[in-house]
């Protein structure tokens, strides 16, 4: 008998029954909700409900904020400030821990719950949004659900899941100077593909995994589900527990002590098998960006726009064709000739510190000559980069420099791509219509993002790192 993953341990452990039918009911140990979760809690009460485990919900709103201001009677959309307004009556309604507007904690939920120490090894997690993923970079199995079923967690503090297949990821090698955690989640997708992971939990390891920090774990598992992953994981290390200790939410004292013991009994074991494979090299991976319309769609700086006619399969190189049309760009076309009409620098990928930091590593090179926004991941990112001085750096280069929120990543808030725009943008999807009706979305890494915002073209951040 082969030993257990990290994650068959964790599923193990908070399973409560299985059906005959292949699901299982799930205990969850943290549910975060944000200003999207208005129908879960209307449906509560509607069949006279309470919030079951209240001390184990934790609510901020995130999605329809403005980044010009953060005072509600600045939320012009009627439709999201009350989105905002709900929550607020609905977290006090039913004592759930609320990070409000003004509150210095509030921010993109999955920036708030590693940030406050809510997310911790070994947890069920949930959230009514796809990129709960992110939450798997602490080692805890989090994933997204529907309203229907943020009711039954609200209800029951349990939900029902079909048991996906265990996936391994391996990164070896040491990634080359320029390269970031955003560049290597982007040579992972370009290589399985936008459903390569399709129901199953990836597990990354591998020396390039474990040399990443825990804020450029969270930015590979954040787009764990841009690879079809029901999950991303990593096993929790020492990184992981100097990352938690002393967080606001995390254990304290003999209960810290306690954790530790078993946080670290957690890691798949030596003999553990895996459904799926997959070794990649990261001494080969180089700065990377989308081309296309999909996180599949991703080059290194150095590449060409495909040409379609290159392609044999007759339904693929209809796609492509149909993406470059879309996209507005030409087979052939060198990647840094391509010129961009603005930059975004945000969202739960590429928000936190050290994203920030990168990015302002590139902008002190120069001035901005496109639009460039940043709007930090929550308002202790922004609170921590002003200490630095960071705003002073970006405002300098001719950068906004806005409030925490979802912002330009999904455009709920207003802040938008206009038709036709080109947008070099450290978000997680680049589907058509994302940031706006007609937008051009790249994803690429906040230190890319903003060598694009200094030169107004795709440009190999590796030149102005050089410099610094």
């Amino acid at each position: 008998m082969s030993g257990t993953t990290l994650f068959e341990k964790i599923w193990n452990d908070h399973a409560v029954l299985t059906t005959e039918d292949g699901y299982t009911l799930l205990y969850i140990g943290r549910h975060l909700a944000h200003d999207g979760s208005g129908h879960a809690f209307g449906f509560l009460e509607k069949r006279g409900l309470k919030v079951r485990r209240p001390e184990l919900t934790f609510a901020t709103p995130d999605h329809g904020v403005p980044t010009t201001s953060h005072r509600l009677e600045d939320i012009t959309d009627p439709v999201q400030r009350r989105a905002v307004e709900t929550l607020t009556k609905n977290a006090a309604n039913h004592n759930v821990t609320l990070f409000d507007l003004g509150d210095s904690r509030q921010g993109i939920v999955h920036v708030v719950g590693p940030e406050q120490g809510i997310t911790l090894p070994g947890l069920v997690m949930v959230c009514g949004d796809s990129h709960t993923s992110t939450h798997g970079a602490l080692g805890a199995l989090a994933f997204g659900i529907g309203a229907s079923d943020v009711f039954h967690v609200l209800a029951t503090q349990t939900t029902w899941q079909r048991k996906p297949d265990a996936m391994r990821v391996t990164v070896e090698g040491k990634r080359p100077f320029g390269v970031t955690a955003k560049d290597i989640i982007l040579s992972i997708i370009a290589e399985i593909g936008a459903n390569g992971a399709a129901r199953h939990v990836v597990e990354y390891a591998g020396e390039a995994i474990r040399a990443l920090t825990v804020e450029e774990r969270l930015t590979v598992c954040n787009m764990s589900i841009e690879a079809g992953a029901r999950a991303g994981i990593v096993a929790p290390d020492e990184t992981t527990f100097a990352y938690l200790e002393g967080r606001p939410f995390a254990p304290k004292g003999k209960d810290w002590e306690k954790a530790l013991d078993q946080w670290r009994a957690l890691p798949s074991d030596p003999d553990a098998t895996f459904g799926r494979e997959v070794t990649m090299d990261a001494s080969t991976f180089a700065p990377m960006l989308t081309w296309g319309t999909s996180p599949e769609d991703a080059l290194p700086i150095t590449g060409t726009v495909p040409d379609p006619d290159a392609e044999s399969n007759p339904e693929r190189r209809m796609a492509l064709r149909a993406t470059l049309d879309y996209i507005g760009l030409k087979p052939g076309t060198k990647l840094e000739d391509v010129p961009v009409d603005r930059v975004f620098i945000g969202s739960c990928t590429n928000s936190r510190i050290e994203d920030l930091r990168a990015a302002a590593a590139v902008a002190r090179q120069g001035k901005a000559k496109v639009p460039a926004m940043i709007s930090p991941g929550s308002t202790l990112v922004k609170l921590q980069a002003e200490k630095e001085g960071l705003d002073d750096v970006f405002r300098k280069a001719g950068f906004e420099w806005r409030e925490s929120g979802c912002s330009m990543c999904v455009g709920m808030n207003g802040d938008l791509v206009a038709a036709g725009e080109r947008c070099a943008s450290t978000s997680n999807r680049n589907f058509p219509g994302r940031q706006g009706k007609g937008a051009r979305t790249h994803l690429m890494s906040p230190a890319m993002a903003a060598a694009a915002a200094l030169t107004g073209r795709f440009t190999d951040v590796r030149t102005f790192a050089e410099k610094g």
